[in-house]
């Protein structure tokens, strides 16, 4: 998968998304300033949400249309909407804004009016939402444009994914990747379940990841030590100014925290190699080998009590020790010295 200049792929490095959501908390100069810190904290791109409450719901104060069992409780979805959405006259000065940091910036298009509005702005690729993976006409929509789809599964069973993935490349559209996802707000860290990020890759032979709704960056951490090539989190100036989800986001200082822990992660994670570094190479002078521990003259037998497998490690292989027991030094050996082959 390409997204801009960034390659992604089993190779590369984690491409970190910054969700900036409803994060500007109604104002355009805190989303650029939200945009300029994530790129001081060392986000790949900077993700929008465009939609407005009547594309993505209706207003309406019945049972159903009430939220339960959330941060949101209480509210009705149409009000909670109108307070978080990004206002589409940003979106253009927003993207030019991340153009200017050297960040990429997309979106997560909520309907086919918003897929248009962004296909004027070029995005380089689509995310879909998670609650949004059983929209099959509005991915299919979204995949005829033929970008990137990045997939996030927070609410999704089997067949959901399986659904998705098919109205894809019914589009004609294999440019996709999966995002393993929690849809609680926050997520509790024992539901993360990360090791689902290595089996949806290789279950599906898609590019997988992780958009991330748990406290802290241990779960971004095993998600890339399990192979996630995407990780998205929420990020946010100040989680004391509130908002819709203020309460899961990041701040630049824990986002760039996370950032150097995932490269760090990256680095150790390293590839199956069994030769040795040079510094590798030369901790072997302190490994053992066979060393003369006591004075012997030319005649005397090789036993366990004048020969023995010690640190260091410049004489010979301690496997030799069983069969040269019972042999004979032929010269005169002081105590400390390498044991070598032509001593015997």
């Amino acid at each position: 998968m390409k997204i801009g200049n960034y390659q992604i792929d089993k190779e590369s490095k984690v491409f970190i998304i910054a969700e900036l959501s409803a994060n500007h908390n109604g104002s355009i100069e805190t989303a650029k300033e939200t945009i300029r810190a994530a790129k001081r904290a060392g986000a790949d791109c900077i993700k929008l949400q465009t939609y407005t409450a009547k594309t993505i719901t209706i207003d309406c104060d019945k049972e159903d249309f009430l939220i339960k069992g959330t941060i949101w409780e209480g509210k009705n979805l149409y009000k909670l909407y109108q307070e978080a959405y990004t206002p589409w006259e940003w979106h253009e000065e927003l993207f030019n804004v991340a153009a200017e940091e050297g960040l990429l910036c997309f979106s997560s298009p909520f309907d086919k009016t918003a897929v248009d509005f962004l296909e004027k702005l070029r995005v380089p690729a689509y995310k879909i939402a998670s609650f949004e993976i059983t929209d099959i006409p509005l991915i299919e929509y979204v995949a005829s444009k033929g970008k990137p789809i990045i997939l996030s599964t927070g609410i999704a069973e089997q067949e959901d994914i399986e659904l998705a993935l098919q109205a894809c490349k019914k589009m004609g559209n294999d440019n996709i990747a999966l995002l393993k996802c929690t849809s609680s707000y926050p997520a509790p860290i024992d539901e993360a379940n990360m090791c689902m990020v290595k089996d949806l890759a290789e279950r599906y032979n898609v590019i997988s990841g992780l958009s991330d709704h748990t406290m802290g960056a241990t779960v971004p951490i095993v998600a890339t030590c399990f192979g996630a090539k995407i990780i998205e989190k929420h990020f946010i100036l100040d989680r004391s100014v509130g908002g819709p989800d203020a309460s899961f986001s990041m701040n630049e200082e824990e986002f760039t925290a996370m950032v150097k822990a995932v490269r760090e992660a990256e680095s150790a994670i390293g590839k199956v190699d069994y030769s040795l570094t040079e510094k590798q190479a030369k901790g072997k002078d302190f490994s053992r080998s066979l060393y003369v521990v006591k004075d012997v003259v030319a005649g005397d037998l090789i036993t366990e009590e004048n020969v023995k497998s010690i640190r260091p490690g410049f004489g010979l292989h301690p496997k030799y020790l069983n069969d040269l027991l019972g042999m004979k030094f032929k010269k005169d050996v002081e105590r400390g010295s390498r044991f070598t082959k032509d001593i015997i």
